[in-house]
């Protein structure tokens, strides 16, 4: 199959199905070189995990820049 037809046969998957396609291909094209950068996207996932199961409370950006104002 050549690349204009991959395309087209991936573009026409539903929203879901493409999104996956996308997330594996740029995975493999940014693959961590080094055990620091595992060691960070450890880390990335693990802190998207407590936020998705509520174990750690979020706080809004404009919040924090609010906050950062006040003191400076």
């Amino acid at each position: 199959m050549n690349t204009k037809k991959l395309i087209d046969v991936a573009v026409s998957r539903p929203v879901e199905e493409r999104a996956l396609v996308l997330d594996s291909i740029l995975q493999r094209l940014n693959q961590p070189k080094t055990e620091i950068e595992k060691n960070w996207g450890i880390l990335a996932k693990k802190r998207l995990e407590e936020i998705e199961s509520g174990k750690v409370e979020t706080i809004p950006g404009n919040q924090v820049f609010e906050e950062i104002w006040k003191r400076f």
